[in-house]
């Protein structure tokens, strides 16, 4: 009688699951366990906590969602607040485990654990998946280690690979084995402390993408992608992505048939370009490792900025001498999601309008963000710091000038009150003394 443990991470969903189908085929009995670790057991790192309550709120959906649909296939989910090298070495030393399903996490804490477990652990077999990401490993023509330097190189490489179709969920599976020593239903003890504009989970995330290609704006992506605000003016499928709710390989799967029935056209490759961007960034993780958090990013120059505590506590706050910045902020903290021309002008000020080390804005992102990505995150910033994969060498934003172009009546920075700041920056130099207003 064989005995699997699935070990949940990103891919908090049942269809499109590849490894779950797998389990399903293969096992006699299936342990399904997710793992908080690592984000909320390390302590604190550039002056932020752990993840905020609408980025809690969200995978606590996500989880209750999944635990039901687990549940209409005969299924438990256990839920550890452990790390997951403790979790899972207690599981393996009191059950007779044969298997361990994983799908392959860029992260390089997730990836140092998965390591230790093997080694820990030689005679269980682990099934590696690879349903976080478009393409699996062995379908990408280089080694992960010669990854291009450039999006652009690598677009050009993969663009025209076949994507596999996305899988159907398993109507049943293996038996569970009951676990006493875990968690179950965690979401009890974490009460919702907001509403997101997002609910988390495969379903609410099937229903989105559903409704979103059911429209015609798809055709229309491209021209308004930039906005700083508004619901239908970008796909938001990224929280949904982020937690696994939904794979790339299921959005490409509906954009090909829109793109059938509607035709092709620039927004409509965009949104494939898009995801394409997503997967560099996966794949950057993977081949930077601890690189991504190093303040001199993947390129070992470029150390800008320093840490200065008020002004990044403003920056943080939407307090500073910049209202889109501050709009942008604001609308971050109370809603845990800003659009991608935000994220690139907040990113620019914090880096060389303040002159902040870049690592602090990327970390207060991972605490806010609802669709917080390790590889997507860091990548990025390192982007406009200049550190990572731009051959520019950083982007600096004019920020009045991308006010007049994306707020021309400054109508959104009036919505989330960016006109609203201390005028006077420091309070305090850099010996700590008091500057007069």
């Amino acid at each position: 009688m064989k005995t699997g443990l699935l070990w949940f991470g990103q891919d908090l969903r049942v269809s499109d699951h590849t490894l779950l189908a797998q389990a399903a085929a293969e096992m006699d009995y299936l342990i399904c366990v997710y793992c908080f670790e690592p984000e909320r057991q390390c302590p604190s790192r550039y002056a932020t906590q752990g993840p905020g309550n609408q980025r809690t709120a969200f995978l606590m959906d996500a989880l209750q969602d999944l635990e039901v649909a687990l549940g209409k296939r005969g299924q438990t989910l256990y839920v550890s607040e452990q790390s997951a090298y403790v979790a899972l070495n207690h599981l393996f030393d009191i059950l007779p485990i044969s298997h361990l399903y994983r799908n392959f996490h860029p992260g390089i804490d997730e990836r140092r654990t998965l390591d230790k477990l093997q080694q820990a652990y030689p005679d269980v077999r682990l099934r590696l998946g690879y349903d976080l990401s478009l393409f699996r490993r062995e379908q990408l023509p280089f080694d992960v280690s010669e990854l291009p330097l450039t999006f652009s190189s690598f677009r050009r490489k993969v663009e025209d690979l076949a994507v596999n179709h996305p899988l159907p969920a398993p109507e049943t599976l293996p038996a569970p084995l009951e676990v006493h020593s875990l968690l179950v239903k965690p979401w009890d003890a974490y009460p919702q402390q907001c509403q997101p504009p997002f609910e988390g989970g495969e379903r609410a995330a099937l229903t989105h993408m559903s409704d979103y290609f059911a429209t015609n704006l798809p055709s229309y992506y491209k021209e308004v992608r930039n906005a700083l605000d508004g619901w239908e003016n970008s796909t938001k499928f990224s929280p949904w992505l982020a937690h696994g709710n939904l794979s790339p390989r299921q959005i490409t799967a509906c954009l090909d048939a829109y793109e059938r029935d509607h035709g092709a056209n620039d927004s409509t490759y965009w949104i494939y370009f898009e995801l394409l961007w997503r997967e560099y960034f996966h794949w950057y993780a993977a081949r930077f490792g601890v690189a991504l958090f190093r303040r001199t990013g993947i390129t070992g120059k470029g150390e800008l900025g320093s840490y200065y505590p008020e002004r990044f506590r403003k920056w943080c706050e939407g307090n500073t001498p910049y209202p889109i910045v501050n709009a942008c902020m604001k609308q971050l903290n109370e809603t845990g999601f800003m659009s991608n021309r935000g994220r690139q002008l907040v990113a620019s000020c914090l880096i060389y309008e303040l002159g902040i080390d870049w690592r602090y804005g990327a970390a207060y992102f991972e605490q806010k963000l609802v669709d917080y990505d390790v590889g997507s995150n860091w990548g990025n910033w390192q982007y406009i710091a200049g550190v990572g994969a731009d051959p520019r060498g950083g982007r600096h934003f004019n920020l009045e000038k991308q006010t007049q172009m994306y707020d021309p009546e400054q109508r959104f920075i009036r919505k989330w009150r960016g006109e609203v700041f201390d005028r006077q920056l420091d309070s305090v130099d850099a010996a700590d003394w008091p500057i007069s207003p």
